[in-house]
């Protein structure tokens, strides 16, 4: 669980340097604060001002990076997977739990989403579980690789 903890908290970095780097001076989207309103909605957390909402926000993304570094370690160990082969279905069950679990909590409305709102949560997603996925590879291999 450690070694995807580490994988999911490098995906988060990868993806939030993708996000500002890449995608957002592309598309012209602000920061969303999607984690935040999670963690709000779940936990009686209520952030003061700017400042804090965007501190908590921070702490939810990597949170949620974690998370799917962790659901990679467990699931691609437990289907013996690796690889693209772990990051599709990696990627196919976390992102379906992600937008089913925020839908239903009321936090996303996918039904409203333009073409590119689709596009731009997938892509951000994916580069996520690609990063994720990578890390947790070199990771273990460098842990077969150490002297015991």
């Amino acid at each position: 669980m450690g070694r995807g903890a580490l994988a999911g908290f490098l995906g988060a970095v990868v993806m939030t340097a993708f996000q500002r780097v890449v995608e957002m001076p592309l598309t012209g989207r602000k920061e969303s604060y999607a984690p935040a309103s999670l963690v709000t909605t779940l936990l009686p957390i209520a952030p003061k001002g700017k400042r804090s909402w965007r501190r908590l926000n921070y702490i939810a993304h990597f949170g949620v990076g974690v998370s799917w570094g962790v659901g990679h370690g467990v699931i691609s160990t437990r289907a013996g997977l690796r690889g693209q082969r772990a990051v599709g279905a990696v990627f196919a069950a976390l992102y379906a739990s992600d937008v089913l679990t925020a839908t239903a909590l009321g936090l996303y409305r996918p039904w409203r989403w333009t073409f590119e709102d689709l596009a731009v949560d997938v892509i951000d997603k994916l580069v996520l579980a690609e990063a994720t996925g990578l890390a947790f590879e070199q990771l273990a291999a460098e842990g077969e690789a150490a002297p015991a």
